[in-house]
């Protein structure tokens, strides 16, 4: 790298950091007032509620980052176009393809940091934050390793080992109590699901039954019971793919088939969790026709404004997409690479554009 590259490259990134710096600070006081609701529920304060919030920065920062990557790409190269320094640079004979090097390079940079916060702070960081709320709302919660999550209700002691947000939750085993020590059966359930108030559906049950002096087997297709557990217990559990790492969710993925269950949601998040981490470059290097062409003379305000916009675009894309593939039964891949695919067309096209 040249004197110019470096000086185009520490430019780009300077300026995400700022936009990070604004985002998430943004982002964290949201999720702070969107708390307030649950301050004073169980042991749940706002000391709990600001220590949530912090660990769950590093997940906002990496779903926040390829916004960032765009506004900060905009705003850099725009004050650099600003000052004529990009068009002194391109007058000395500097092709645009050749400035837009250190723009990817800072994009990728961008990229490396956005894949190590996705598969070493922000999943698991999150994840306690999740656990630490549940366990202030819910004081007779408890955990055993990390996906597992128990909690007594009476004569009954419920495990929930894994499951899906917002669907139905499996590895579930129920204990039935005789007295305070005697352990009357144990129910097996493939998943449980919410009926009615206080009613809790469990499916493909087996059971096991301890007599005096025998022990009883059997099955059925679905069994209810009783329970006056808030059903937010369930979610604590629950497999969320927006937390899991890519090494995760390939695991996941694999579970699921080898059970002969459902893996479409996952493998479309699998597949965008790459493609996005290819969409920072691109959206990065999307800023060189804007600050060559358009926004060249145009202030600070409105560059970040376009940035926003722009990347607020991007994510509504991808989430319509996302979701109508999973609706539609799509191809996983297809699905999860389309909007990344899409803008990186539309990138080159306006590069190649560009005088």
């Amino acid at each position: 790298m040249n004197i110019v590259d470096r000086y185009v490259y520490r430019t780009v990134l300077a300026y995400a950091a700022m936009a990070m710096a604004v985002l998430l600070t943004l982002g964290a006081l949201f999720v702070f007032i969107s708390e307030q609701s649950d301050i004073g529920v169980g042991n749940y304060s706002a000391g709990d509620a600001l220590v949530y919030t912090l660990l769950n920065l590093p997940q906002q920062a990496f779903e926040l980052l390829p916004i960032g990557a765009m506004i900060g790409a905009l705003m850099g190269l725009g004050n650099l176009a600003a000052g004529s320094e990009l068009i002194v640079t391109r007058a000395s004979g500097v092709s645009v393809w050749r400035i837009a090097w250190p723009v990817g390079l800072a994009g990728a940079t961008l990229a490396l940091a956005m894949y190590g916060i996705g598969e070493y702070a922000a999943p698991p960081l999150a994840q306690l934050a999740k656990r630490e709320k549940t366990t202030a709302k819910l004081a007779d919660v408890s955990f055993a390793g990390q996906s597992g999550a128990w909690v007594k209700d009476g004569n009954l002691i419920l495990r929930v080992q894994t499951g899906e947000v917002g669907r139905a939750f499996g590895g579930v085993t129920l204990f039935v109590l005789n007295g305070a020590t005697t352990l009357e059966s144990i129910d097996r359930a493939e998943r449980v699901s919410i009926g009615e108030p206080g009613k809790w559906r469990l499916h493909n049950v087996l059971t096991t039954r301890f007599g005096a002096d025998h022990i009883d087997a059997g099955s059925s297709a679905e069994m209810t019971i009783r329970s006056t557990v808030n059903p937010a217990f369930l979610g604590v559990a629950a497999t969320d793919p927006d937390l899991l790492t890519l090494r995760g969710l390939a695991g996941y993925i694999d579970h699921l088939r080898r059970n002969n269950l459902e893996t479409a949601s996952f493998e479309i998040s699998f597949w965008s969790r790459i493609a996005r981490l290819f969409a920072v470059v691109i959206v990065t290097l999307l800023a060189l026709p804007f600050v060559f062409g358009p926004l060249r003379t145009t202030g600070a305000g409105t560059r970040t404004v376009v940035g926003v916009l722009l990347g607020v675009l991007f994510f509504l894309i991808t989430r319509t997409v996302e979701n109508g593939g999973q609706l539609f039964a799509m191809n996983p891949a297809l699905v999860g690479w389309m909007p990344t695919a899409g803008i990186g067309v539309c990138t080159l096209i306006a590069i190649s554009r560009t005088r």
